[in-house]
């Protein structure tokens, strides 16, 4: 059987049966995808797992992928240049109708996350997300998160129904706003600026609840995060903007 070879950022050559296009990538700790030709050899894979020989992907026994950065496909381009816009330029509005200008978080460290109470990632991210904010409030580092109904119907609820789930059973002090679409023709403005800035694996949209963008204090968009990227585990990310 063909093989294509693709190399991770460590050096490692990782190689995959011609039926699978070699579209495994990595975007800074993001889950990896492995696209095939077949939809029935689609596979997706949690970060650190070592690929299952189940999978008909050859590589070196016991070795995990921690980070692949190149594709072997070079007419793949990646997301659309950012606009001239800041974040700071954007109006939204928070949960109970009020108008919020993002202008007023100059000099913040923002991470914006989509949001939502009943995916099985909810607990985790809520959780680690008050951690975070409880520890670097008082540095710099604002949390804004944006409910969002459009993965599985798991934010279902009234924007009052949101935030007493998240005052109440998860303690929440960062702002929550109003809920919006994030991908599609009604996304909302700042969402189709943020999946501008920074594209993701397999084209611009939001993938999943709770993916992650890290804005930096002049409002520009710096990183992104895949839905499975814990929020503690870039905390060095955040600490590096901090004390800039």
């Amino acid at each position: 059987m063909p093989f294509t070879s693709i190399r991770s950022s460590i050096g490692r050559n990782i190689r995959f049966p011609s039926s699978i296009s070699a579209s495994l990538v990595s975007s800074n700790h993001c889950y990896y995808h492995c696209l095939a030709r077949n939809p029935k050899h689609a596979l997706s894979f949690c970060p650190n797992t070592p690929i299952p020989s189940s999978s008909g992907v050859a590589i070196k026994p016991g070795f995990s992928i921690p980070s692949l950065s190149l594709i072997s496909r070079t007419d793949r381009t990646m997301a659309s240049q950012s606009s001239d816009r800041s974040i700071h330029d954007f109006t939204v509005k928070d949960a109970r109708g009020n108008e919020v200008n993002l202008g007023q978080y100059k000099g913040k460290v923002l991470l914006i996350v989509n949001v939502a109470s009943q995916c099985g990632l909810t607990n985790s991210n809520y959780t680690e997300l008050n951690q975070l904010y409880e520890k670097y409030k008082g540095k710099g580092l604002e949390i804004l998160a944006f409910p969002c109904n459009q993965f599985g119907a798991q934010e279902p609820g009234s924007n009052e129904q949101i935030l007493e789930f998240a005052c109440t059973r998860f303690k929440a002090e960062f702002p929550i706003f109003d809920k919006v679409d994030v991908n599609g023709d009604n996304a909302a403005p700042l969402y189709k600026h943020l999946k501008s800035s920074k594209g993701g694996l397999f084209g611009d949209n939001i993938k999943w609840n709770f993916s992650k963008f890290l804005v930096d204090k002049e409002g520009n968009v710096v990183e992104r995060y895949a839905p499975t990227t814990s929020p503690l585990s870039i905390e060095k990310d955040l600490q590096k903007l901090l004390s800039a």
